[in-house]
């Protein structure tokens, strides 16, 4: 009984130095020294564990930043996938192309509160020549892409969408106007509030699906 006791306990223990391995790695990545000034050693005593243990319970950098990332994507650090969650089902059940605008904005606008200042971070300068940094936005760019895709799954089995129009050619133009690029510009560089880049991808999603 002991021994079934402690695998368990063991599970939990190794969940809750991951979870502050990562916790701490987002407080590096968001204060002053930023992605570059982030070492695993320096992450191994700021969560008080030894290095070997972030790799043990995270990974390398690259890992590391993936795992803030999804964290702050979900919004928690729960298993459910997203497009299970009842935000995302709001947008697959829409009925309307209008319906699906609205509430595909507010997942969106909901993501990049959450994950907006860690992208600023990263990409403010581009990848450059960092082979972890480049791996990771391309990593974002097809999981963002998959999730455009499933987005209008709803709206093409209902026939919602403007005929004429290449699917794919669709994924694109969503795909395009929810890119962090263009939320960075609005938000951060151009100081837009996150309501009315919320209220402006709707119209431009609308626009995009309306068949015009």
């Amino acid at each position: 009984m002991a021994r079934q006791y402690r695998a368990p306990q063991r599970a939990a223990q190794a969940r809750a130095t991951r979870s502050r391995i990562v916790g701490t790695a987002r407080d590096l990545l968001l204060g002053d020294g930023g992605y570059a000034g982030m070492t695993i050693t320096g992450l191994a005593r700021a969560a008080g564990v030894s290095p070997q243990t972030v790799y043990n319970a995270v990974g390398g950098k690259a890992e590391v930043v993936k795992a803030v990332y999804d964290v702050l994507l979900a919004g928690d650090e729960g298993s459910t996938p997203m497009s299970e969650r009842p935000e995302f089902r709001r947008v697959t059940d829409a009925e309307s192309v209008a319906a699906y605008a609205s509430a595909y904005a507010a997942w969106v606008r909901g993501i990049y509160d959450r994950v907006g200042p860690l992208l600023g971070v990263l990409l403010a300068h581009g990848p450059g020549g960092d082979p972890d940094l480049a791996g990771f936005v391309a990593t974002i760019d097809r999981e963002r892409r998959r999730g455009n895709t499933n987005s209008l799954r709803g709206l093409a089995e209902r026939e919602q969408l403007p005929r004429g129009r290449e699917f794919e050619e669709l994924v694109d133009v969503i795909w395009t106007l929810t890119a962090p690029e263009v939320h960075a510009r609005l938000v951060q560089r151009r100081g837009w509030a996150p309501a009315a880049y919320e209220r402006w991808l709707a119209r431009q999603l609308s626009a995009a699906l309306s068949g015009a």
